[in-house]
């Protein structure tokens, strides 16, 4: 029976991390390590400057006071002999459309996942209500993994509608759209008078062209879009040596 290694960045004790532990639970043994409070928009990173702390749950699940990067590995990494077979992220109570992956702690977990040399899979439900649904798809995805062949340092981000489960379109494989700036950042004083600074929310889209994770959500179709950790923008490599030849030549 497959090995699931289960996180999210919502925290251990997120309604979409439950949906998916019980919608994935008759897919493979499952083990659970996710943040031990909310660590939305953690993205990629890792705790380097103080022990961790891996706690076991009277449900079976277990908490790390760290990020969601550190959650996976240790999932993969840490007090078990066995590795998993396959790592998926979530449920998100949110979508990750477009930019947002940039930031994401769930995309995060399943890139870390995907770095250690697991499959990965993240799920976000755009909104909090139909977590069911979400959970179904992963389900359904799980169900049918071992089939998929992606490329080295690949994974996929699924992002599903936050509708009943018979309200949903389909499936569209889709690419990232992405947003505009975000707005100003919100001016608050603390109770003492002092002057602090809320993130604000993000921008508006700026390209939902009908192929991307942003016109399928809103058409009420589940989006998946494969994700590769290599960031290199290779169609500018040229570019780049024409102008440092320039300025060499200058």
């Amino acid at each position: 029976m497959r090995k699931l290694l289960l996180s999210n960045d919502d925290g251990v004790h997120a309604p979409g991390l439950r949906a998916l532990h019980d919608a994935l639970s008759a897919h493979g043994r499952l083990r659970v390590v996710a943040p031990d409070r909310d660590k939305s928009g953690a993205s990629n990173s890792l705790t380097l400057t103080r022990p961790l702390a891996l706690t076991a749950l009277d449900n079976g699940f277990y908490s790390v006071d760290g990020t969601p990067a550190d959650c996976v590995y240790l999932g993969v990494n840490g007090v078990w002999d066995e590795k998993p077979d396959l790592v998926i992220s979530g449920i998100n109570h949110g979508g990750n459309l477009g930019d947002d992956v940039l930031y994401s702690g769930t995309v995060a977990a399943a890139m870390e996942g995907r770095n250690l040399g697991m499959a990965a899979i993240a799920v976000s439900l755009c909104g909090e209500r139909y977590f069911e649904t979400a959970g179904r798809v992963a389900a359904t995805l799980v169900g049918a993994a071992e089939s998929l062949s992606l490329p080295p340092r690949s994974l996929l981000n699924v992002n599903v509608p936050d509708v009943p489960w018979e309200d949903i379109q389909g499936v569209r494989v889709t690419r990232m759209g992405y947003r505009g700036p975000a707005a100003q950042p919100l001016r608050v004083k603390d109770p003492r008078g002092r002057e602090r600074y809320w993130i604000a929310a993000v921008g508006d889209n700026a390209d939902d062209g009908a192929d991307t994770d942003f016109a399928a959500i809103d058409a009420g179709y589940v989006s998946i879009t494969p994700l590769q950790t290599d960031l290199t923008r290779h169609a500018a490599l040229d570019d780049v040596r024409n102008w440092l030849d320039a300025l060499s030549n200058s």
